[in-house]
């Protein structure tokens, strides 16, 4: 069911009970949630609104104001506006995410850095026809440099950062952190071996360096 108030139509959201009396309320969703009886008609939650919508107007004001706007919030190549709000977790909605505080954003962030990095570098590794070993993944906060290759203790460092930039850069570094197991230095050699797995690398390069 649909109720305009103004130039705006909300979703009317009707629970029916066993109980006699009737609730309106509006919750963080921006929803009106209509609790009546078992018998409630169409007809009598229409004229229930019409007769509340002072109310309603008031519910969905202070609904409004507790969502606070914070900051802007890069990932994957997106740029996202951040919300407070008295929600579960993490939720994104188009150009937006909603998230309780801070704390649970940078949790869920930490958690998708790991788990999003893990899977690009397994992906890229098992598209080498080449021997290399398997690396251990490492990820931490680089200023100057976007990833690391180890071949003392077969590793990949990344730089955390990485997670604001979009899949193709991302891949990119793996490429070219696993291809120093091949050749140790910028040789034309290891540009050529980087361009057979990311055949862009130069434009990718540039926008990384902007």
């Amino acid at each position: 069911m649909k109720y305009r108030i103004d130039d705006t139509e909300y979703e009317v959201v009707v629970v029916k009970k066993n109980n006699k009396n009737t609730y309106l309320r509006v919750k963080d969703d921006l929803k009106i949630y209509v609790t009546t009886s078992l018998f409630a008609s169409k007809h009598y939650i229409k004229t229930l609104l019409d007769d509340n919508v002072d109310s309603i107007k008031k519910m969905i004001d202070q609904q409004k104001k507790q969502i606070k706007k914070k900051d802007y919030f890069y990932y994957l190549g997106n740029r996202y506006e951040v919300f407070i709000d008295e929600i579960d977790g993490v939720k994104f909605l188009d150009d937006a995410i909603f998230v309780s505080d801070e704390k649970v954003l940078d949790k869920w962030l930490k958690k998708r850095v790991k788990e999003l990095f893990q899977e690009r570098l397994d992906y890229n590794y098992d598209r080498y026809l080449e021997k290399i070993p398997y690396p251990k993944l490492k990820i931490r906060s680089m200023k100057t440099r976007w990833g690391v290759c180890n071949i003392r203790d077969n590793s990949v460092t990344l730089n955390e950062k990485l997670i604001e930039y979009s899949i193709d850069k991302l891949d990119y570094v793996i490429i070219h952190e696993l291809s120093h197991f091949i050749h140790f230095n910028h040789s034309k050699s290891f540009w050529n071996q980087v361009s057979k797995y990311a055949p862009n690398y130069k434009q990718i390069r540039r926008e990384l360096k902007d």
